[in-house]
Parts: structure tokens; sequence; C-alpha cells
């Protein structure tokens, strides 16, 4: 026999317990997690309301409860969740990535460029997440100043492709005169690979052909990292 307060639709519900009616008469910080997942969800199913289908969403990962666990479920986690769609998981995603995105852009403008200890620690919050490894680069000035950082690739579990080409066409677009390489180590040692040290000397050759210089490429683990300048590799 199914729970009443399961199957009881959003719409039978007096008004102020609608997630969406609540947070327009008393502010969307009134809304507990789930409320405010409902209302990216949209739509229950025939079996139980929108709210309690947010509620399993948050309790879906084995370790990661809540709001944190949506960083660490894939597409495929999603959509084996009962309830959940194509649709619906693409929604979750984008909720995760956008958090995260929030959280760097809140960041950037105080991002001290010239501390392999400050960039490591800015990226550290952003890469904790990953389950493979991603490449991201940091383009700037003649002065240093921030111009824009993307992510360059994603690889597997434990490899990534670094792109001399792409890198330089990016940087060539956004006139940057300098870069820095970013990337992280899954298993949560940042001890650079031979093939680490490798890409990062075939960036420095093919940046002095374009007068662009690598300041640096951090390699970032478990709460630590490795500057490959501060190791002596880039000179």
């Amino acid at each position: 026999m199914k729970n009443k307060k399961d199957t009881l639709k959003i719409s039978n519900m007096c008004c102020s317990e609608r997630p969406r009616e609540k947070a327009i008469d008393m502010g969307i910080s009134t809304l507990s997690d789930s409320e405010l997942l409902s209302i990216i969800l949209g739509s229950g199913n025939r079996d139980e309301n929108v709210i309690t289908l947010a509620q399993r969403v948050l309790n879906s990962h084995e370790v990661h409860k809540g709001l944190l666990g949506l960083n660490y479920m894939s597409y495929h986690d999603l959509i084996a969740i009962k309830g959940i769609g194509r649709v619906k998981a693409c929604q979750l995603m984008a909720v995760a990535e956008l958090s995260k995105r929030m959280s760097m852009a809140r960041k950037n403008s105080a991002i001290n460029l010239s501390s392999p200890e400050d960039i490591a620690e800015h990226f550290m919050e952003y890469c904790r997440f990953l389950t493979r490894e991603k490449v991201i680069v940091i383009y700037v000035t003649a002065s240093n100043d921030l111009i824009k950082w993307y992510t360059l690739s994603e690889g597997t579990v434990n490899r990534s492709l670094i792109s001399p080409r792409e890198i330089f066409i990016e940087a060539l677009r956004c006139d940057a005169v300098n870069i820095i390489l970013i990337h992280n180590h899954p298993s949560g040692n940042p001890e650079p690979s031979d093939m680490d040290i490798v890409v990062t000397r075939r960036v420095i050759e093919a940046g002095k052909i374009l007068g662009i210089g690598l300041l640096d490429h951090i390699v970032i683990g478990d709460g630590t990292y490795v500057s490959l300048n501060e190791r002596g590799y880039i000179k």
C-alpha cells in the first residue's frame, strides 16, 4: 500500500506547502534542499510527487548524501534512479555544474596568478569531484592578469590528452602572453608522471615559437598539489 504523502500531488497541497508558491511568498531561502531540487525537476511521476522524488535523489549516493552527492553522480548514475530520465538527469547535472562555476566565478577576480599555492587552492574545490583527468588552461596578460580559463580536455580515469595546438590557437584568439596549465590526478597523488613532464616540455617549446610562455603546470591531487615550475621543469 502506497503512502498517501508519496502520491499526493503538489497541486493538491495547500499553497504554503507548494515549493514555487512558498519561494514567492516566503523567499527562496526558506525552502529545504529537496524543495529547491523539486523546482528544478518540475514534476514527479505516477507513484510519487516531485518532492519525494527529490528526496530520493538526494539520498541515492551510497556515501555522499544530500546536495553534495550530485557532484559525484554521472549521467548513468542518475538515470539509474527510478523516476529520473534523460531530461531530469541533464537538469541535475546542470545544477551541479552551475554550482561549481558560480563558486569559481566568485574567486576569479581574487586569484593570485604568481603563487602556485593560490592557483592550486583556487582550483582544488573544482577538481575534487572529478573521476577523470581534466586539463584546464589559464590565459594571462603580460602583467599576469587573468584573461580567461577554460577546460581544454577531459580524459580517462588516469590519462588526459593535452594538445599544444589547441592551447595556442585559443591563446592567439584572446591575445594571451602567458599560460598556466592545470590538471588533476583522480588517484589523489599529485606526483607528475613521465608523460606530464614530456607534455610540459612540448608546450614550452611550442610556446617559444609564438612568444607565449608557460608560467607553470600544476598537478592537483587530494588536497595537495605539485608545481612543475617549483620542481625546476619550467625555465
